[in-house]
């Protein structure tokens, strides 16, 4: 039998996993606290940055750990998706796809799908943050040693610089590295570099203020 079910699941858990990053909550603390479209503020990104910026700091806290969980629970919800799909017998796994084999991979392109949805939600006409904290809460709930590596360089380094851009650039780095150093799946390291670049690509006109010296810095 042809596994048809399987595919239209699959494709309806990585959606699941893109409406978890998609959910605009920089946009609506902005909405709910001031009444702003936080895009038309600041750097006009609805990242946590911004949020605190704009809006102070408490919501900027409140909104860091909602989109770091994002990236987490799409990882979770995935992992344990498929594992019940597995358990329904209308739904047929392909043969050459073991349980064991098919998670990572499924894990991988989760991880993709709930980035791109906080970096271009679809509520928010394909707009968003830059993905740094989804990012970091996929690197958590995928591999704890690689997204606590990141961490740590991405507070040493906001604490030396007080340049948050910064330290989300090499923290994307670092977890590159980490990935490719320490023993995981092929489908674990595809997506850190994948995530990695994006996050950094997402950062580009805070490269060119950082080689102009214009980037702001976080006041305390």
């Amino acid at each position: 039998m042809i596994p048809v079910l399987f595919w239209i699941a699959s494709a309806a858990g990585l959606a699941i996993a893109y409406l978890f990053g998609s959910t605009p909550s920089g946009y609506l603390a902005g909405k709910l606290l001031k009444g702003i479209d936080i895009r038309e503020h600041g750097s006009k990104s609805t990242g946590a940055t911004n949020v605190l910026r704009t809006l102070g700091k408490w919501p900027a806290l409140v909104v860091l750990l909602v989109d770091v969980l994002k990236g987490a629970g799409a990882i979770v919800f995935v992992r344990w998706f498929y594992r019940w799909l597995y358990t329904l017998p209308s739904v047929t796994p392909p043969s050459a796809l073991d349980l064991q084999t098919l998670v990572p991979w499924a894990v991988c392109l989760a991880g993709i799908a709930v980035m791109l949805g906080h970096g271009r939600s679809i509520w928010l006409n394909f707009t968003g943050g830059k993905s740094a904290a989804a990012g970091l809460g996929v690197l958590l709930a995928m591999s704890l040693p690689v997204g606590l590596g990141a961490l740590t360089v991405f507070g040493v380094v906001l604490a030396v610089s007080r340049i948050v851009s910064l330290g989300s650039m090499l923290a994307a780095l670092t977890a590159i590295l980490l990935i490719c150093g320490l023993e995981q799946p092929l489908s674990y390291r595809l997506l850190v570099i994948a995530g990695g670049i994006y996050v950094i690509a997402r950062h580009s006109a805070n490269i060119q203020r950082l080689l102009a010296g214009t980037e702001p810095r976080l006041q305390v």
